[in-house]
């Protein structure tokens, strides 16, 4: 997702969006934790802190998270600075941080960045275990994200993900004769053929879209069985499953609305808030910027939008992943203890609980307590977000994270790889080939 789309969501349909005192208190009573010995790091005297993040999509995110942060200085003393960067270019800031051996002593960045400069971390193995053991074990993406790769030691604090399950009109699904998405791959094809014909088309980005056209694609392959790599990072795109699913993104392709090929991340949003599609894949942002608003057009969209899962293929599981975010700690920091003090202090309950409320979950859960926070049951539009980080898929699945399963998502390889089908440019069997060999590029120079 480009920042862009925070740009012109909030911009034109939530300009009336409210959000959360800072000062208020979200319900995280109702978070269970264990009897575990307390941590705490003291932090060396006179520290201050740089931080990066990723931008905001929701205004909360950012409202709680410096209200959290300014708490912490208050109780600590620490100095901290925070800087929110464009979602394009959290990678390119980090690389240059890992490579300078300067700059920021903490960056959030997006999944793979700790498996890829893990030689330049600090190890965060007793603050993983801590956070783990006292609210109720980590799910398996987190874990994936942020324990060393086939080892036990936590290179990286996951700090929450944002998913992407199907957005849909309520009516108009049961205008086209479905009461939810269907769960097969036929019948979710008949399913955007019926939408189609009563002139409510879906939407799904083909176009380089960093989170909406990686997803869908991601969608696609592993709904048929199919994945990039095997276990020991093989390039494993070249297959039957692969080229099944191109197959089937040509037919679906012929249901949708035109224009998803050139679609940024922005696009669907624009459509859907517009009423010209019926049914995309996104984030909760979506229904986060609608619900908020203050046009009553508007709100009624988000009153008849509902959210489920992806259809499963011949996935055990939801054939979906989602954008995750970790927190991690350069070793030429000159304050590692008020660093890993930091990312302690903002995954407590008191501080992580009302930025999740508030948030409306956007940034889902890694810590599995904290599922039980009670407005996961107060909207049942959110449901399908409430688990998002429970999940075995991530991109580069099945093999190790690395820089090279980073470089097919940032080069949008599978993306290409189905929009080059769909468009009649090539055949499914030519596609498979050609994405299997820039794939097997980028793994043999990573």
């Amino acid at each position: 997702m480009l920042i862009t789309r925070r740009n012109t969501l909030l911009g034109s349909a939530a300009l009336g969006a409210s959000v959360p005192l800072v000062g208020a208190r979200a319900a995280v009573d109702d978070v269970p934790t264990a009897n575990v010995k307390p941590l705490q790091y003291k932090p060396e005297p006179g520290a201050s802190l740089h931080i990066l993040r990723p931008a905001k999509f929701v205004d909360p995110d950012e409202t709680i998270w410096r209200a959290n942060t300014k708490k912490f200085s208050d109780t600590t003393g620490v100095e901290v600075k925070v800087d929110l960067v464009g979602w394009e270019d959290i990678a390119s800031q980090t690389a240059v941080v890992a490579n300078t051996g300067a700059g920021a002593d903490v960056i959030v960045g997006f999944g793979p960045s700790a498996h890829i400069y893990q030689s330049k971390l600090i190890d965060l193995t007793e603050l993983g275990e801590y956070l783990g053991a006292k609210y109720g074990g980590w799910y398996q993406l987190g874990q994936i994200y942020g324990r060393k790769w086939g080892g036990k030691e936590w290179l990286g604090i996951p700090m929450g993900g944002t998913g992407g399950p199907a957005v849909y009109r309520q009516s108009w699904v049961k205008e086209a004769g479905y009461d939810h998405i269907p769960r097969d791959l036929p019948g979710f094809l008949d399913l955007c053929t019926k939408l189609q014909k009563i002139g409510h088309p879906s939407g799904f980005s083909l176009g380089h879209a960093v989170g909406d056209g990686n997803a869908y694609a991601a969608f696609l392959l592993w709904s048929h069985g199919a994945y990039l790599v095997d276990e020991k990072g093989k390039i494993a795109l070249d297959s039957k499953e692969t080229q099944q699913a191109m197959k089937y993104a040509v037919e679906l392709q012929k249901t949708l609305i035109p224009g998803t090929l050139t679609w940024n991340d922005v696009g669907n949003n624009q459509a859907y808030t517009a009423g010209q599609i019926s049914l995309t894949q996104n984030g909760v942002s979506l229904y986060y910027s609608l619900k908020n608003s203050s046009d009553p057009a508007l709100k009624a969209i988000a009153a008849d939008t509902m959210h489920e899962p992806m259809p499963l293929g011949v996935s055990k599981v939801r054939p979906e992943t989602c954008l995750a975010i970790s927190a991690t700690v350069f070793k030429h920091t000159k304050f590692p203890n008020a660093a890993k003090e930091y990312i302690r202090f903002m995954m407590e309950a008191e501080q992580y609980g009302p930025w999740l409320e508030g948030c409306l979950g956007y940034w889902c859960q890694p810590l599995k307590a904290y599922s039980s926070m009670k407005f996961w049951q107060q909207d049942p539009k959110l449901t399908a977000y409430a688990t998002s980080m429970d999940t075995p898929y991530y991109h580069g699945y099945k093999g190790p994270i690395s820089a090279a399963a980073a470089a097919v998502l940032n080069n949008y390889t599978l993306v290409d790889m189905f929009a080059s089908v769909v468009t009649g440019n090539t055949t499914p069997q030519e596609a498979a080939k050609l994405a299997a060999r820039q794939a097997e590029r980028y793994y043999k120079t990573a």
